[in-house]
């Protein structure tokens, strides 16, 4: 927990996450290259996040600036920014496939609530998926004493909903901690993925490709990313929490999803992506990443050749790298060889804060990419909103995960 008692760097802090939602309703029309005022800046504590190393500072790689049109042309004001950022999500919908339309008033069936500590669990189905799927889901509702105020809440992704919720392998259970911690939290898993509270060990199961049996029309990850947004309405509804802060977080597979989701739904307030890889990499890192590689080639990310049907049982195995001759497919294949990269995902976050907690896939190498997201908060006057810490495992770690609490505390904590 953060040391009590520092009242006015709580609201100062309230100070920089209002700056940071409101931006969206201005942005197009001051732009502002100015300094922003000291109350706009993070915390000294966690302000050391928010900088690149000395030797990362003026780095931005090969990648793409997602500061440039499509034809060239250079964004100049925060008025051609929202230009950019529609062409931006244009390109990425229709290479990945465009959604349906999102879900205005999902579905919630209570199957089953239990106590648990100074919370109250509630299992539930929620309507999210693809096709009106149903998805399990595990709700975190802290005890409120005097219920006079809404809470913020955070939406938790992974290969199921328990182990988010503090029922499956240690250190990834998000929602459970910052429940305790006093958030709400949904935890999510795929949507073929069925709540067995029986077997807390039991193997990740089949992969998510979309509905089984009918033709896959968006890339799997998408198909996520769209459960994602669905489950954030599901949130938003909930008569205890406050739909202005919701934030999401998911390791690995699930930090691959809250950056999809995060990135491509602006509602989430702010957002931190454990270890997902965050840009693109074909590299052979078995011996820095012995937990695997940046795989969004894979039928179950990006690598889906659309219209084919979503047979799970049959999506193969982890493929090998392209630089092993495997041949690009899908939405990657497009997407690479377009010259696109995650770079262009990550500037549509500005200027909502997001945390890069950072493993063997994404080592402080990573910050020249996230040097352009920064670049873009810049554009619209803001500083500060974009931070990365790093640890020497993929696994999560209790010192990194205390510094995604430390996030959202900061982030989303109401001060009064």
């Amino acid at each position: 927990m953060l040391p009590n008692g520092n009242v006015m760097s709580v609201i100062a802090i309230a100070r920089w996450v209002t700056l940071a939602v409101a931006a969206f309703g201005f942005a197009a029309e001051f732009a502002s290259t100015a300094e922003p005022p000291e109350a706009s800046r993070p915390p000294a504590e966690l302000a050391g996040f928010f900088a690149p190393p000395e030797k990362y500072r003026s780095e931005f790689g090969s990648f793409r600036s997602p500061l440039v049109f499509g034809d060239g042309t250079p964004v100049r004001t925060a008025a051609d920014w929202q230009r950019r950022r529609k062409e931006i999500l244009t390109t990425w919908h229709n290479r990945m496939g465009p959604w349906p339309a999102l879900i205005d008033k999902p579905r919630v069936e209570v199957v089953n609530t239990t106590r648990r500590e100074n919370l109250t669990q509630h299992q539930l189905r929620v309507e999210i998926a693809l096709g009106g799927e149903m998805v399990d889901a595990l709700l975190l509702v802290p005890d409120d004493p005097v219920p006079v105020q809404k809470r913020p809440a955070v939406l938790v992704v992974y290969y199921d909903a328990e182990t988010g919720a503090g029922l499956g392998a240690p250190l990834r259970d998000y929602g459970w901690q910052l429940a305790k911690r006093g958030f709400i939290a949904l935890s999510i898993g795929k949507p073929n993925a069925r709540i067995d509270f029986g077997d807390h060990s039991r193997p990740r199961g089949e992969p998510y490709l979309g509905p089984v049996g009918k033709p896959v029309r968006v890339q799997p990850l998408s198909a996520l990313t769209y459960a994602a947004a669905n489950a954030h309405t599901v949130l938003a509804q909930r008569p205890e929490v406050d739909p202005a802060r919701i934030g999401i977080v998911g390791h690995s597979f699930g930090g691959k999803w809250a950056m999809f989701a995060s990135c491509l739904y602006d509602k989430f307030t702010c957002a931190v992506w454990s270890d997902p890889g965050i840009v693109f990499d074909e590299r052979d890192r078995r011996k820095e990443n012995p937990s695997g590689s940046v795989n969004y080639w894979d039928v179950w990310y990006l690598g889906f050749d659309l219209g084919a049907l979503a047979d799970p049982k049959n999506a193969g195995p982890f493929r090998k790298l392209p630089s092993e001759g495997q041949a690009r497919t899908g939405a990657y294949k497009t997407l690479v060889e377009g010259g696109h990269d995650l770079v262009e995902l990550h500037a549509l976050m500005a200027p909502r804060p997001f945390l890069v907690s950072g493993g063997t896939a994404d080592l402080p190498e990573r910050w020249p990419a996230l040097n352009h997201a920064i670049a873009v908060n810049k554009l619209l006057g803001f500083d500060h909103r974009v931070a990365m810490t790093n640890r020497d495992t993929h696994t999560p770690t209790e010192q990194a995960n205390e510094q995604v609490y430390r996030f959202f505390e900061r982030c989303l904590n109401n001060p009064e």
